[in-house]
């Protein structure tokens, strides 16, 4: 399911085992029997606040056995709490009456709550030992048990409070572990991106209620002239809509996963000792040998506040060994999924004259060329920096960098040249319209595109084929937002076209 990300974030597996052990006793302090059918509609509870020791425990339950909950453990025997203040109480086992904690509970009674429901927090201390308590204590509620996977975030989006993009978002935000990783989250869950596939549905609905109501009315001359042609011009400018926010070039999905950054050359060209220099730790062997590195070796990077995942591969060359034949075709098939490639090059095996060495670079135009210096190299500095002028005069080739992973000489100008090209990869998350972050809303975006084209094939055919391209590409769209129903557009029916008059 979509919101299964929302799981290590709810409870420690050691926890969620613990409380599914639990046996639910009537909770004593409570002196009324709970509503019929309070159990079967279930008041879920969950650890919110992440798994590890911490100095605050974040504790949550939802649903209508929430105020009984707060009853239980914070020893209220009339009324509640202010909603949405905090009150510091002692938090009991409602059936030994043992203080298990001192911590702050917060009331949020439906619907003005995350999930629409009645709500309750425990702010607690983030001992294991605490938390095991509260959880058991809660356990012992009736009518209360250990959420499933997602099942918070669930709630809110069948209660209306989040769109399906929106709750997408949400799961983004949590996993964000980059500064434009975190804009682009927070971005989509406030709804932007939801919104504008929400305005293209109303568009179709309206689009679709003319269009049936031309195919059950015209015959009665109810329904005025030019109706039609509005709409196929209407189909052809959303279509047209559509298909720009698909052509961009995998921006946002590319920022949400990572770009996929592969270093690429010929064995011993200082592949691995890049990829040591820009991850600060020694993740790859290096050694004199060549055909070192034999299988695909990955890290995580951030660089410049954007995702990266450098991948450091086989040297490229034909080998007799069968085990470096597989490195190598591992490091092509990489290579095929690059978004960007940094192409390593020894500087003694660099020609000097710059007409060849252009030539040599015109195989690698989507990749950062960068020229290794070894602590032995024969060729002199300068040679190679007057190759570096020499070929910035030559139109059309990639990036060019001069470092030495062993002084550290030319890698801040190299990390300038990466940052650049990954922030075109990604483009910033804030300006322009929202960006595609997910496969599946590409998916249902051609899908819709390809309905609307099927209207336009339909138009002087068959119109009711036609208008079942719009609904279809009305159903893409909801498939994407999670909100799409047909008395919407009858009702749209009725309100636009006051048949019968």
């Amino acid at each position: 399911m979509i919101l299964s990300f929302i799981s290590r974030c709810i409870r420690t597996p050691a926890l969620y085992t613990l409380s599914k052990r639990i046996v639910t006793p009537p909770c004593r302090s409570v002196s009324h029997d709970l509503p019929v059918g309070l159990a079967d509609a279930g008041t879920i509870f969950a650890l919110s606040s992440g798994q590890g020791r911490c100095g605050v425990a974040v504790i949550r339950a939802s649903g209508p056995a929430s105020s009984t909950a707060l009853r239980c453990l914070a020893g209220l025997t009339h009324s509640l709490i202010p909603p949405r203040t905090a009150s510091l109480r002692n938090i009991t086992d409602p059936n030994s009456r043992e203080i298990l904690d001192r911590g702050l509970v917060f009331w949020f009674p439906g619907p003005h709550s995350f999930t629409g429901e009645d709500s309750v927090e425990f702010h607690i201390h983030g001992g294991a030992a605490v938390i095991a308590a509260v959880l058991q204590a809660l356990g012992s509620v009736p009518g209360m048990r250990p959420a499933e996977a997602g099942e918070f975030t669930r709630r809110a989006f069948q209660a209306g409070k989040m769109g399906l993009t929106e709750v997408e978002g949400l799961g983004d935000l949590i996993h964000a572990e980059t500064e434009a990783q975190r804009r682009q989250a927070l971005r989509q869950m406030s709804g932007e991106l939801g919104r504008l596939y929400q305005n293209w549905s109303h568009q179709l609905k309206r689009y679709l209620a003319h269009v049936e109501a031309f195919i059950d009315f015209s015959e009665d001359e109810l329904i005025e002239d030019g109706v039609l042609h509005r709409v196929d011009e209407s189909v052809h400018q959303l279509q047209a809509e559509v298909e720009k926010h698909l052509k961009d070039e995998r921006r946002g999905e590319r920022l949400r996963s990572g770009v996929q950054v592969v270093i690429a050359g010929a064995t011993n060209a200082g592949k691995s000792s890049l990829l040591n220099t820009l991850c600060q730790r020694p993740a790859a062997i290096v050694s004199p040998i060549a055909g070192t590195t034999r299988d695909v070796v990955e890290t995580a990077l951030d660089i410049g506040g954007f995702p990266v995942l450098l991948s450091d591969t086989a040297g490229l060359r034909d080998s007799p060994d069968l085990v470096e034949r597989e490195g190598v075709r591992r490091a092509r098939e990489r290579l095929e999924q690059a978004d960007l490639t940094l192409v390593v090059v020894d500087c003694a095996q660099l020609p000097s004259d710059a007409p060849e060495a252009a030539e040599f670079l015109q195989h690698h135009l989507k990749s950062i060329s960068v020229y290794s210096q070894h602590p032995l190299c024969s060729t002199p500095v300068s040679t190679v920096q007057n190759l570096d002028r020499e070929l910035e005069r030559v139109s059309g080739l990639p990036p060019v960098c001069l470092i030495s992973c062993h002084t550290d000489d030319g890698l801040q100008d190299f990390l300038t040249v990466l940052h650049s090209s990954v922030r075109n990869l990604c483009a910033d998350p804030l300006v322009g319209a929202p960006s595609l972050t997910q496969a599946r809303h590409r998916a249902h975006l051609q899908q819709c595109c390809a309905a609307l084209a099927q209207y336009q094939r339909y138009r002087d055919v068959d119109l009711a084929l036609a208008a079942e391209g719009v609904r279809l590409a009305l159903t893409s769209l909801g498939r994407i937002t999670g909100r799409v129903g047909a008395e919407e557009i009858l009702d749209i029916i009725f309100k636009d076209f006051c048949i019968g008059k």
